[in-house]
């Protein structure tokens, strides 16, 4: 089909040919629809499809002003003051005057280039220019369509933005290149920094109080290149000082760190934050201000008050099942509002772990959540709260696949950002039953009895009962699977694997019951790939060490051992490293939610701390909290609240400040998932391409893939809160 040229810039100006590209880089993703609509969107009243690799969107009669209809991208990285060309090929089922340009995708959502374009039937390429006026990774590429007096079909590929001189996943500020752990570090605990420097020889370092005084120097040692930042590292070792106070920096030639504390008691408000940011998830009931302040307090979310259909009578999937269950309550697991049992089960066994762990030491009273002073550990209130909604999850007896547990639970589609509970508007579905939920089910279940069995006995015996009943329905059928594509609306989290499920559940059935039947099921041993929602398998070794007199001796010695030896691997990682990190991928390519595998695998080093006594997990386990809270190659502490260079802007649907400033960050103590070599979002795609390894993270409420929260993150961050704060003397 024959295609004319336009050229646009102050005014529409018809050209006989295409002018060359303005020098720079394209800024659109998917500019030829090859990949399907992804990351373009369209206004709710202008539904679009790609046809024939083009992007057609249905235009309204009735539409007043040029953007009540609308097609765009967002999340365009510019420079100000740089110019940018547009170029794109369109085509409409009228003659109309559309409007195209860029703007700021958020608050205050300014416009920094408009211009107009006359679209008929015969394709036709435009080159519109303009020059950017605000410098930000949220720029908008709209095409304004309403207004035309009628509905059409507009039709449009090849679309490419050019311009800027920083190329894609260049221009990233890093800070200071002397990291450190921007809280702090214990009086007694290695104390070390690592600086980026391409010296090959060492380098004298000092250590300055809050008036700039030197209070110790030394020499670097030369770590040399790391390859998962690709930054020449050196390392200074201060540990010998270790005096408290408070504002020290290090300081190596004219680089300077962010300030940190010396003291005893650093880690106290860290272990209650990370507790506490459950309750800021809590579905089912109010937000309480006297409990969190008044910017983050909120109605009951999902309790069936209009608009949102709530989860108090929520029927399954159409043509799944004929009924309805109250699944209110329980914990909202990450950036959206679905609540999943794989891993509300492992986030609600790790705080039940930590309580083991401790024996509630402290108890009641350490939370400003509604159950403190209610002579329970608060520890177990808060996992009771997600356990009592695992409990809901379970199909009820008379039905089929009776004990088996629904998968998850969540928004027929996904919701915009931001979108308070309260205000969801979408119905809710119960998906199918999945064995690997139902085992979840029934080890958090066989934990749950146990742990309650001091505190509340019928809640213990509920839990054993609802723990034998997945068990057994498990056995008989123990191959039904999430589907991988079940995922709009929520995360699919599918597994086809369950045999690491079955013996996590036997183990935790057995720790409990002591029913000798389970042994034969615990086949599962930890390995260096540690645990997450999907791999669960390390849970068995881990519930073995942690309560060696309810297992057979020979158990207990070959679990021990294992865990050992899984340990001194991390150990040995962590140390090979520029960063101070546990995880170090063997293909060399950080997972989403990388942050987890660090605290996952701290916890296993931990236990072999509590296992052995051994100062050096101890000390890898401190190394590992200085790597989360900014000893990294991005100099960003990963957790809100701590730190001078802290994330504040992770994804969350709640917690959505940068997109409204009437809205609040996310708590302090909530963890960010972290570097994620997959870039799977369009603003990492945009902003991170060619990144390395431990680099691949913006701390952006778009980026979903490297920035998002959850709660089984969030429950490794408490766990080893609780254990590095027990350190103190």
């Amino acid at each position: 089909m024959k295609r004319t040229v336009l050229v646009v810039a102050a005014a529409l100006v018809v050209g006989l040919a295409p002018p060359a590209h303005a020098d720079g880089y394209d800024r659109v993703l998917n500019g030829s629809f090859a990949a399907g609509k992804t990351p373009w969107w369209s206004s709710g009243s202008t539904p679009s499809r790609v046809d024939n690799s083009r992007l057609c969107a249905d235009v309204p009669a009735v539409t007043v002003n040029p953007w009540d209809s609308m097609i765009g991208q967002n999340d365009i990285p510019v420079e100000a003051g740089r110019p940018y060309t547009l170029r794109f090929t369109a085509s409409a089922t009228a003659d109309v005057t559309i409007r195209a340009g860029l703007a700021l995708a958020v608050p205050p959502n300014t416009s920094m280039f408009t211009r107009t374009a006359t679209i008929g039937a015969t394709p036709k390429t435009f080159t519109l220019t303009g020059t950017a006026t605000i410098a930000t990774l949220s720029g908008q590429l709209g095409f304004q369509l309403g207004g035309n007096g009628g509905a059409y079909t507009f039709c449009i590929d090849d679309v490419s933005l050019t311009g800027g001189v920083i190329p894609p996943g260049g221009g990233h500020d890093y800070g200071s290149p002397v990291r450190v752990n921007q809280v702090g570090y214990l009086p007694s605990g290695p104390k070390q920094a690592s600086i980026v420097d391409a010296a090959a020889k060492p380098l004298s370092w000092q250590l300055r109080d809050a008036d700039g005084r030197t209070v110790a120097s030394g020499r670097t040692r030369v770590q040399g290149d790391d390859a998962m930042s690709g930054d020449h590292v050196h390392i200074a070792d201060f540990s010998s000082f270790r005096r408290s106070g408070h504002g020290y920096t290090l300081a190596v030639g004219s680089a300077v760190s962010y300030p940190f504390d010396i003291e005893a008691n650093l880690y106290d408000s860290l272990r209650r934050d990370s507790l506490e940011y459950f309750y800021y998830n809590r579905s089912g009931i109010p937000i309480d201000a006297q409990y969190v302040g008044a910017a983050y307090a909120r109605p009951a979310g999902h309790i069936g008050v209009a608009p949102n259909k709530g989860d108090t009578s929520v029927p399954c999937l159409p043509g799944t099942c004929d009924y309805s269950l109250d699944v209110a309550g329980g914990w909202y697991d990450a950036g959206d509002q679905g609540k999943y049992v794989v891993n509300g089960g492992l986030a609600a066994w790790q705080l039940m772990d930590l309580y083991e762990r401790s024996w509630g030491r402290p108890g009641d009273g350490l939370l400003a959540i509604p159950e403190n002073h209610n002579g329970i550990p608060d520890v177990l209130d808060e996992s009771r709260w997600e356990m009592e909604f695992l409990l809901s999850m379970q199909v009820p007896a008379g039905q089929p696949l009776a004990g088996m547990a629904h998968h998850k639970i969540h928004d027929l589609a996904w919701t915009s950002l931001p979108t308070m509970p309260q205000n969801d508007p979408q119905p809710r579905y119960l998906h199918p039953p999945s064995t690997a939920a139902t085992l979840n089910l029934a080890a958090a279940g066989a934990q749950c009895a146990r742990v309650w069995a001091l505190w509340d006995k019928a809640f213990s015996q509920r839990c054993l009962a609802a723990a034998h009943g997945a068990w057994q329905a498990a056995l008989q059928h123990p191959a039904i699977y999430a589907p991988a594509e079940d995922s709009v609306g929520g995360g699919a989290y599918d597994d086809t694997d369950v045999s690491d499920e079955f013996s996590w559940a036997a183990a935790e059935l057995y720790a409990t019951t002591g029913d000798r039947t389970y042994l034969d099921h615990i086949t599962a041993d930890i390995t260096s790939a540690g645990f997450s929602w999907r791999d669960t398998g390390a849970l068995a070794d881990l519930t073995i060490v942690r309560l060696p007199w309810r297992f057979p001796p020979a158990r207990v010695a070959a679990a021990r051992a294992r865990v050992l030896k899984v340990a001194d691997g991390y150990v040995k990682d962590l140390k090979s490293q520029g960063y101070p990190n546990p995880y170090r991928p063997a293909d060399g390519q950080y997972v989403w939610g990388s942050n987890s595998a660090t605290t996952n695998n701290a916890l296993i080093i931990a236990t072999a701390y509590d296992l052995t006594g051994r100062p050096g997990y101890r000390d890898a386990v401190l190394e590992s909290m200085d790597y989360l809270l900014g000893r990294n190659a991005v100099n960003q502490s990963y957790i809100t609240g701590y730190g001078e260079r802290a994330s504040h802007n992770e994804h969350n649907r709640i917690f959505a400040h940068e997109l409204d400033p009437k809205l609040p960050e996310p708590p302090a103590g909530s963890m960010a998932g972290g570097p994620n070599s997959g870039l799977d979002d369009p603003v990492a795609q945009q902003n991170l391409p060619g990144c390395r390894p431990a680099k691949c993270y913006l701390d952006e409420i778009d980026s979903y893939s490297t920035n998002e929260v959850a709660i089984n993150w969030n429950s490794s961050l408490a766990w080893l809160a609780g254990f590095v704060d027990s350190l103190r003397p």
